[in-house]
């Protein structure tokens, strides 16, 4: 299983338990964007898993953060580094 997730109090909490690759970088995507559609959060954290992530895990962040950006959801990275946040143009948890 490469994320879990939690809603409290209208927040989706997601947690990547690994850096992704190219072969499933979308899957994850799709998985949290489907997430996000289902529960309607009022704000996104993503607890990633190191501060530095891989290319792939920043592409597959970048496509949850358009997508929470055109619903009007803050997107919150967790364990990130203040560089993969700024890549990203998102706050910290």
């Amino acid at each position: 299983m490469l994320i879990d997730h939690v809603v409290r109090h209208h927040v989706l909490h997601v947690t990547l338990h690994r850096d992704l690759d190219v072969t499933n970088r979308a899957a994850v995507a799709l998985q949290i964007q489907a997430l996000v559609q289902t529960h309607r959060p009022n704000r996104v954290v993503v607890a990633v898993p190191t501060a530095d992530p891989t290319p792939a895990t920043l592409s597959a962040l970048a496509r949850v953060d358009r997508m929470c950006a055109s619903l009007g959801i803050p997107l919150v990275l967790s364990g990130a580094s203040a560089r993969t946040r700024r890549l990203l143009d998102v706050t910290g948890d």
